[in-house]
């Protein structure tokens, strides 16, 4: 088997223990050998993904925080008033 290097990451790393069910730890174990990264890249590469989604969306409510709300019952109210439920 080839030995897999790390990338370059951004800052210092520091080791962790997680659980992984054996079919995720399984899938994570083979797509790092097909694509010749270790496993530990993958995992940083989807948390950062994860956290970058967050951010994303925290900036979406932040940007929407000041719009003007209906209460739900009201707004179906309408549709059905509009004949359109």
């Amino acid at each position: 088997m080839r030995a897999r290097t790390h990338k370059k990451t951004p800052g210092k790393t520091r080791r962790s223990t997680i659980y992984l069910e054996e079919d995720i730890f399984r899938a994570l174990r083979l797509k790092a050998a097909a694509v010749e990264v270790s496993m530990s890249d993958l995992v940083n590469e989807a948390v950062r993904a994860v956290l970058s989604e967050d951010a994303e969306d925290l900036a979406i409510i932040e940007e929407r925080r000041n719009e003007e709300t209906i209460p739900f019952d009201e707004f179906v109210a309408e549709l059905k008033k509009s004949g359109k439920i």
